[in-house]
């Protein structure tokens, strides 16, 4: 058996998208109803032998705000995947954003266009970040 890179187990990328969003170890051990030991054993890979269930999969996801395939380092292939628009796309690679985050993104119009510049997709982005910031500190409240 060869040995993995640290970014290709499940572990490296539940702590990589747990920091981004800001979390703890604790707070998102509440939020997926999972043990922060064992969340500490899957970010640290000492709990490879014992692989995660699905449903434990998911619900880390779930409250990380992306999707299991996001977690799973995989892309999934739709059929209502949305056009990406060039800025957006290229915005979205220089900042490192999830695929899921993205196809959302494109979704949006205002006033019937979707933005056309990347300040303006960036200031969308920021948007929904503090929106589920603000969320955040309600529901501990």
């Amino acid at each position: 058996m060869t040995p993995r890179k640290a970014e290709d187990w499940v572990g490296s990328r539940i702590k990589r998208f747990r920091e981004e969003a800001g979390l703890s170890l604790s707070a998102l051990a509440d939020r997926a109803g999972v043990s922060k030991g064992y969340l500490h054993a899957l970010e640290n890979g000492k709990a490879e032998e014992r692989r995660p269930s699905a449903k434990t999969l998911h619900a880390v996801a779930e409250a990380l705000g992306i999707t299991t395939a996001d977690l799973l380092g995989r892309r999934v292939v739709s059929d209502d995947v949305p056009d990406i628009p060039r800025e957006l796309r290229e915005l979205a690679e220089e900042e490192d954003w999830p695929e899921s985050d993205v196809r959302m993104l494109a979704t949006i119009q205002f006033r019937g266009e979707s933005p056309r510049t990347k300040e303006r997709w960036r200031y969308i982005y920021n948007a929904i970040q503090m929106s589920s910031t603000l969320d955040e500190t309600r529901r501990r409240r």
